[in-house]
């Protein structure tokens, strides 16, 4: 069965707010057996601007990933998210 992803792309509005955010999505994607490819880190945008950070979270399939994505835990945290950051995310499932 397939792979699901979270592939996020996040520009920090404020950093002090946003570490909340991060405290409390590392357990509710954990808890869903979602592990953290690409969390941060270098990157380069050669052909495009882009978000500041980058995030890839795999999880044992797409329901698990969407079903994650809407759970009540993680909407809470999703809330920190949306007010102290900027953000793209898609939820899709790999081909293998």
């Amino acid at each position: 069965m397939p792979k699901g992803y979270w592939i996020v792309h996040v520009s920090v509005k404020n950093a002090d707010e946003y570490a909340e955010y991060v405290r409390l999505d590392t357990p509710i994607v954990e808890r869903f057996g979602g592990r953290f490819i690409v969390r941060g880190g270098r990157n380069d945008t050669p052909e495009t601007p882009q978000k500041d950070r980058h995030v890839v979270v795999e999880f044992p399939d797409y329901e698990t990933a969407l079903a994650c994505y809407k759970s009540p835990d993680y909407q809470r945290a999703a809330e920190i998210r949306r007010a102290h950051s900027d953000s793209d995310f898609v939820i899709i499932e790999g081909t293998a």
